[in-house]
């Protein structure tokens, strides 16, 4: 199989700026695998579906194509996904929509696929435990609720909403560590990096290096 990084860790810890830097670094596929699951949202809210019926958004992650141009940017059903993922209503309803076992058996295949046929460098809060638990390399990226809500708002443009972020975040990392399936869990055998106060490069150089030392 070809080689498969898997970057781990909570909403806004840095893992698809630096797994983007990554793959780039050393020719590999990215898989953005949050991305998937926010197209699978969209098209839930697009069909009306309750994102808390798990059988329907079930229903609706099976019907969905879903695949990544050259720049590893998410096509649904071979159009662009992108800015629509990105809106507010996915964002908040994403994590419900992905905790759905039914979603994630839906989903979670198609993602082994690509890194079957590709080396990939893959981010997701699953990626080091249940979507690749066989990974080649494994990391677990950590930063303060506080840097992230900091780095979520300057790229909002609206630091004034701080508080506010930062109390979704929080509620985020509830959802994502307590969800009954595939729940954010550091996977034993991943490299911790802690991102606090570190540009992206220095914590591209920091996986680079441990790639290149192991």
């Amino acid at each position: 199989m070809p080689r498969v990084i898997a970057i781990d860790g909570p909403a806004a810890s840095g893992k698809s700026t630096v797994a983007r830097a990554l793959a780039r670094a050393l020719g590999l596929v990215f898989l953005d695998t949050g991305a998937m699951y926010r197209a699978v949202t969209l098209q839930v809210l697009a069909s009306g579906v309750d994102p808390a019926d798990g059988a329907r958004c079930g229903e609706v992650a099976r019907a969905t194509g879903i695949s990544f141009d050259n720049q590893g940017q998410v096509q649904i059903n071979g159009e662009p996904g992108e800015p629509r993922i990105r809106s507010a209503a996915v964002t908040a309803l994403a994590s419900q929509v992905a905790a759905h076992a039914q979603v994630r058996a839906a989903i979670v295949p198609g993602q082994r696929e690509i890194a079957e046929l590709h080396g990939v460098v893959a981010e997701g809060r699953d990626t080091t435990t249940a979507v690749f638990p066989d990974a080649d390399h494994k990391f677990f990226l950590l930063a303060s609720a506080e840097e992230r809500a900091r780095r979520r708002a300057r790229e909002l443009g609206d630091l004034s909403a701080l508080d506010q972020i930062q109390a979704s975040i929080e509620e985020r990392d509830r959802a994502d560590s307590t969800r009954e399936h595939s729940p954010l869990i550091q996977a034993p055998d991943a490299i911790v990096v802690s991102t606090d106060g570190k540009t992206p490069e220095r914590v591209l150089a920091e996986l680079l290096a441990a790639i290149e030392g192991d």
